[in-house]
């Protein structure tokens, strides 16, 4: 009984540090936070993402109303945030992946 008893402790030690492993794993991607030095001013890569999607997002709004079919993307309080985060998340993959 007393062997029982104690290859249960050690098994219970064992997934204790599994555990423990497992859960400090999502903590490896704190290296260091992605950021650009812009005249002396740090400013985070989402940031320049964000940015980088409305612009891409209002240049398809502009070709869009060129072309005269601005009137078929409905609705667009839906689609044109959408269409912003799309860009950003792909600039986002593009560039830090």
């Amino acid at each position: 009984m007393r062997n029982g008893a104690l290859l249960s402790a050690v098994a219970l030690r064992r997934a204790w540090y599994g555990m423990t492993l497992f859960a400090l794993l999502p903590l490896d991607g704190c290296s260091h936070a992605p950021d650009f030095n812009i005249l002396g001013s740090y400013f985070p890569a989402w940031l320049l993402c964000i940015t980088a999607g409305i612009v891409l997002t209002s240049l398809v709004y502009w070709g869009l109303q060129r072309l005269h079919l601005e009137r078929g993307v409905q609705p667009s309080i839906v689609v044109y945030p959408c269409m912003a985060a799309f860009f950003a998340f792909t600039v986002w993959l593009v560039l830090f992946s």
